[in-house]
């Protein structure tokens, strides 16, 4: 996890674009670990789990201050009417967040560095401020937001019918493996929503030759087989995708042609988990 500290963020590549703060502190935080390893020590059976602390992060859009305290309470009562507008607010908080996890595995060299999703979080609040309330995680005012319903019809609608608990009991099983492409097109299609379109250009390409590989006759189904044409008569896009992210940042129209790519995959990928059962 990222060191508790306040830090400065602005879009990649704009040193002097709009600027965003990050504010990270634990609470509850146990006392830092022995450098030498201590001889472990017996548990009796009854022993609860010790009390984990809790991470408090606020995003802070430093880019777009308001000149009255009204003016902020009017943009509150704006962003809560809906909630269309709550999630894009918990979803731009979320994504300063996980730019900052990114940027800590690359930096640290930690294979496991995790990205989060808004519904991992215990309590989510969205208020306003002076610079110094802010800067230490306090408001002048704030409503408190049920950050685990974000897209709720939606995508827990999707999520029910994966029947992804089930896959998972028969993967652990040993009655079913998992392919290789259900690994990579998550890791590009995390990469895109995290604005790097490169490296999502990169997953994509070995990503979609495993699909093509592991997937082509998967379902006796019309759409999975249009599917995985398209995927067939566009895979030299993404190979070209690919060679143009080594050398830099891609345009738009081939960014937007990697994300076309990963939907097709993602809808080839939940269509053999729904339909295959």
């Amino acid at each position: 996890m990222v060191a508790d500290g306040r830090y400065l963020a602005r879009a990649p590549g704009a040193a002097d674009g709009p600027q965003s703060v990050l504010v990270i502190d634990t609470l509850g935080a146990p006392p830092p670990a022995s450098r030498r390893r201590r001889r472990p020590r017996e548990a009796e059976p009854g022993d609860q789990a010790s009390q984990l602390p809790l991470t408090r992060v606020t995003a802070v859009r430093a880019f777009q201050p308001f000149e009255e305290e009204s003016e902020a309470a009017a943009w509150l009562d704006g962003v809560v009417e809906a909630e269309e507008t709550i999630d894009s607010v918990l979803e731009e908080g979320i994504a300063l967040l996980n730019r900052a996890l990114h940027a800590h595995g690359a930096a640290s060299g930690n294979p496991y560095a995790q990205e989060l999703s808004p519904e991992r979080a215990t309590i989510a609040r969205i208020g306003f401020g002076s610079g110094e309330q802010v800067a230490a995680s306090e408001f002048s005012e704030a409503l408190e937001v049920d950050a685990r319903a974000i897209g709720r019809s939606l995508k827990r609608q999707r999520a029910n019918d994966l029947r992804p608990q089930e896959r998972l009991a028969a993967v652990l099983g040993g009655r079913e493996q998992l392919a290789a492409c259900e690994t990579l097109i998550p890791r590009a299609r995390a990469d895109l929503d995290g604005g790097r379109t490169r490296e999502a250009a990169l997953q994509l390409r070995v990503g979609l030759e495993a699909l093509l590989a592991e997937l082509p006759g998967a379902l006796d189904d019309p759409d999975h087989e249009s599917d995985i044409g398209a995927l067939h008569e566009r895979r030299h896009e993404a190979g070209e995708a690919a060679n143009l992210a080594l050398n830099g940042d891609l345009d738009a129209e081939t960014a937007a042609g990697v994300r076309e790519l990963i939907e097709i995959c993602e809808r080839a990928l939940r269509r053999r988990r729904v339909l295959a059962g």
